[in-house]
């Protein structure tokens, strides 16, 4: 079986977070260097952070966006590889993204035609 295409979209609860401190931030650091050598072979682009700046563009308008009065903030995004959605649940949930309380990921298939 061929594999598929993952689209993983971090989102995260608004308000406000603590800085880790540089101890902290060499540990997380590191839970993530073990985590992409694992599962190295899945992740095709590791992506990366979302501007603040963006436009909504619909049929008839098109607005500043995103609006901060979501409940939820999209961070960020990836991409990986894998044969089923929950071999892609498994490379995702061992993530140290997913171990920050508020943080969710949102993992969807691309569709190729």
């Amino acid at each position: 079986m061929k594999n598929k295409t993952y689209m993983c979209i971090l989102r995260s609860d608004t308000g406000g977070c603590e800085k880790p401190s540089p101890s902290e931030m060499e540990l997380q650091y590191a839970k993530y260097q073990a985590w992409q050598q694992k599962f190295a072979s899945n992740i095709l682009d590791m992506g990366n952070k979302l501007g603040a700046a963006g436009s909504v563009v619909r049929h008839e308008s098109v607005n500043d966006g995103p609006f901060i009065e979501l409940k939820e903030i999209i961070g960020g995004y990836m991409t990986l590889t894998a044969k089923t959605l929950d071999e892609a649940i498994t490379v995702i949930q061992a993530s140290p993204m997913v171990a920050s309380e508020g943080t969710s990921i949102e993992i969807r298939e691309i569709c190729t035609p």
